[in-house]
């Protein structure tokens, strides 16, 4: 694929290779493992409004951030459209330079309350929601499906509406709600979409590989590819893309991985955090399935440091 610069706003991301907005996974940490190893933007775990409205402090946390992080970009769940423009203007989300709406989650729960995917069905409140936002004056992206019904897809019409509601960029994940997160992605209805609006559209959803990102391209004619789950499980996959040299080994990302989290959270986030991190890289890794138990078993940070090398040695 053709890698280049991408405005988004009054923003140039460095790449057009981008990490998906993961729950428990995109924290601080692992967001600036992904921007050093060539990302071009990253998001905060998907946050809820609702929940940010009435402070809630487990929801606060998955805002942290830095003056280090190159570019700040949270992912912010709300159907309410007042809710979703007072949160957008807040103090808690001063310090963002993008926020994203989920307009994606497949869910139940989430679906059900209006939120994600559903507001792919009610198009003047899911337009309300982004010019809510946009008066918040930060730039502000959609990330949505190419439909809810895998027999009927719209997702050309919902990014006209996006784009005419202000947002300025949109990702869409190449299937429907109803498909989750199984199935072949639908290229033809991301291509569509690409052709019926003039803002930057990231093509998400079954990339599991550098060839398959490739093929994602032409296949789509996206601006870029967004990259999810496999990111977990091969972090070099921006490297591979980019051309950005890496220079460290699976090993040294997770130890610096361990240090960054304890730096800025506790000891029971940081041993839960990497457990899952090496589980994902453990996953193709020869003899590994061994120490998968003592890993879950480790009852200290010496102990899980210690498991992480002779995995990852």
């Amino acid at each position: 694929m053709e890698i280049k610069t991408l405005r988004v706003g009054g923003l140039m991301l460095p790449s057009n290779v981008l990490m998906a907005p993961l729950a428990g996974y995109t924290c601080y940490p692992f967001r600036m493992m992904a921007y050093e190893l060539g990302a071009g933007l990253c998001f905060t775990e998907m946050s809820s409004a609702n929940a940010l409205k009435y402070r809630d402090q487990a929801t606060r946390r998955l805002l942290f951030t830095t003056k280090e992080e190159p570019i700040r970009a949270i992912q912010l769940l709300g159907g309410i459209p007042a809710v979703m423009e007072k949160t957008a203007s807040s103090e808690l989300l001063e310090t963002f330079d993008i926020i994203d709406i989920n307009m994606g989650c497949p869910v139940p729960n989430v679906f059900k309350s209006g939120e994600g995917s559903a507001l792919m069905l009610d198009q003047p409140r899911a337009a309300a929601i982004i010019r809510g936002c946009k008066k918040s004056g930060k730039i502000v992206t959609v990330k949505c499906r190419t439909g809810i019904r895998k027999e009927d897809m719209f997702a050309a019409e919902f990014a006209r509406v996006c784009e005419d509601a202000g947002a300025d960029m949109i990702t869409i994940h190449g299937r429907s709600r109803s498909m989750m997160y199984d199935g072949d992605c639908c290229y033809e209805e991301i291509a569509r979409a690409k052709a019926a609006v003039s803002i930057p559209v990231i093509a998400n959803g079954g990339i599991f590989s550098a060839e398959e990102a490739d093929r994602m391209m032409e296949r789509t004619g996206a601006d870029g590819v967004m990259i999810a789950r496999y990111a977990l499980e091969n972090p070099f996959i921006f490297s591979e893309l980019t051309g950005k040299y890496a220079g460290k080994s699976t090993l040294q990302l997770i130890l610096e991985q361990m240090e960054l989290t304890l730096t800025y959270y506790d000891e029971t986030f940081t041993m839960a955090y990497i457990r899952k991190l090496a589980s994902y890289g453990m996953k193709k890794r020869k003899g590994t399935k061994k120490y998968k138990e003592q890993l879950y078993r480790s009852g200290s940070m010496k102990e899980l440091r210690e498991i992480i090398i002779r995995i990852f040695s």
